[in-house]
């Protein structure tokens, strides 16, 4: 993981529960569910980045500053998983979400992982082209199937 400024001016280190509430401001203007009643509350977050297979980064302009990307990268020892990569608006197509995404990936790969997957909502057409132009091929022949033990989760 990088922790270096880049020259276009962002930094990428690890999430801290302090970027919480930043967070979910970026996910609710990227249009990415939140449950921060469930799995997205800040003691669930707490929990999941306490754990080895769990790699949550955010983006911040400069030393410091605004953070204006995230990505949570996830495995079960099999498949990789890149989740919740979210930039702000005001900053796409600058490559922050590739850069995020490619420090996902690098992590991944050095835990083991070969194959590297992200669940995209049907209705995210950006975050569909996003990982198309990174080499992700859409499966239309995979059905998602989730067994909640509550909806708020």
């Amino acid at each position: 993981m990088s922790d270096a400024s880049k020259p276009d001016g962002f930094r990428i280190r690890g999430f801290c529960i302090k970027d919480y509430d930043r967070i979910m401001e970026l996910w609710a203007e990227g249009g990415l569910p939140r449950k921060p009643s469930g799995r997205d509350s800040r003691e669930n977050i707490v929990r999941q980045i306490k754990m080895p297979n769990v790699l949550f980064l955010v983006a911040e302009e400069g030393e410091g500053g605004r953070i204006v990307g995230t990505v949570l990268a996830t495995h079960d020892g099999r498949k990789g998983w890149i989740n919740r990569l979210a930039v702000d608006a005001a900053l796409r197509e600058r490559g922050l979400g590739a850069r995020l995404v490619r420090e996902a990936e690098s992590w991944l790969e050095s835990q083991g992982m070969d194959i590297l997957a992200c669940l995209i909502e049907d209705d995210n057409a950006v975050s569909m082209t996003v990982f198309e132009k990174l080499g992700y091929k859409k499966h239309p022949e995979i059905i998602y199937f989730a067994k909640r033990k509550h909806p708020g989760i």
